[in-house]
């Protein structure tokens, strides 16, 4: 987006926020507090938070902008750290509707600070904060690596090439190595599926290096799938590769415990492949049941779905082509980005009148 905004003469830039080990724990404590988890939070943890998001403050130079937008927990704080000589908008894309109550009192202030808030569905509007807020739903770019079409020898190549049986259906689940993901609760679906169905599973992400858990998932997957040919564990970014999978696998997962709206729902879905999906947060508005995937509640109930979308060529069809018209209607770049240009002239337009 931002490309394509500098484009029409908007002129947006991107900021990435530096950190130590220590801050990026912290930070990933705000992240599972959030979602509801119960957190230990103490007064040298905050310190340290305040500390690095001080030294950012002064390295960004953020005062010289007509808006600013704040993603996320981690740098939520630097709004502290200006005297504000325009509107400040915090983009939260997590689900905070069942936010651990000590941590949300230590964000909230900076959060009241904030001239208004962009959300991803309806139901993660905080009222007590008493700012403008705003649902936006993510999107895709159709023209990334990720996305782009690719020629079945190139998506067999790069199956081939990590292993990946071209003769057996495949099962994905392309997320980081999150628990909130909940890759342990993939696997279980697996094996129900494997006792009816020969079949393969793909556990694809990247370690996140602002996720200091990433790695104590991925050894736990490791441990726990240990001499299982038909469990592919693959942690690295390749984007084509993730391209290929969700082409060609004939469901993908997403059995998130929490998932602020999903990316990689949205990715799979353009891709014509079915998605069956835990009905958490963001996703209904993606997976529409028995039209785009399914929504399940349970594991045997996940199970139970990729074995029909494994035994129903019919079935995968009809919804594959639903998702991508669903995707192609309501999240892509460009939808995404009039949304931003109706918020930016709102406070543009208001804070120079």
């Amino acid at each position: 987006m931002v490309i394509l905004f500098n484009e029409l003469d908007i002129l947006v830039g991107w900021r990435l926020l530096k950190g130590t080990h220590t801050f990026f724990t912290t930070t990933k404590k705000f992240h599972n507090a959030l979602q509801g988890e119960k957190v230990r939070l103490p007064e040298s943890s905050k310190r340290i938070y305040l500390q690095e998001i001080e030294r950012n403050s002064i390295m960004n130079h953020l005062h010289k902008h007509d808006l600013i937008v704040i993603h996320d927990p981690q740098p939520l704080a630097m709004v502290r750290y200006y005297p504000k000589k325009q509107p400040w908008l915090w983009r939260c894309h997590i689900d905070i509707t069942h936010h651990d109550k000590a941590v949300w009192n230590f964000l909230r202030p900076f959060m009241k600070r904030y001239d208004g808030m962009i959300v991803s569905t309806e139901k993660y509007r905080q009222r007590e904060l008493r700012i403008p807020q705003f649902v936006v739903s993510p999107s895709i770019d159709p023209l990334n690596l990720k996305n782009i079409r690719i020629s079945q020898k190139v998506s067999r190549r790069l199956l081939s090439n990590n292993g990946i049986d071209l003769h057996k259906p495949i099962l994905c689940q392309v997320s980081g190595f999150d628990k909130w993901k909940n890759p342990l609760g993939v696997v279980k679906i697996f094996e129900l599926v494997k006792q009816r169905l020969d079949c393969q599973l793909v556990l694809i992400g990247d370690m996140a290096t602002d996720d200091p858990e990433g790695s104590l998932m991925y050894n736990k997957i490791m441990k726990r799938v240990s001499g299982n040919k038909d469990i592919h564990v693959i942690a690295k970014r390749a984007d084509m590769l993730v391209n290929a999978l969700q082409r060609h696998s004939h469901a993908i997962i997403q059995n998130s415990i929490r998932e602020g709206f999903g990316i990689t729902v949205t990715e799979a879905l353009y891709k014509e492949t079915p998605v069956v999906a835990m009905n958490r947060g963001g996703i209904p508005l993606q997976v529409i049941n028995n039209r785009t995937g399914f929504l399940v509640n349970s594991t045997s109930e996940g199970a139970k779905r990729c074995i029909q979308l494994i035994e129903s060529d019919e079935l995968r069809e009809r919804l594959g082509k639903n998702g991508k018209e669903h995707v192609v209607k309501n999240f892509l770049i460009t939808r995404n980005m009039l949304d931003y240009i109706r918020i930016f002239n709102h406070y543009i337009n208001h804070s120079t009148s």
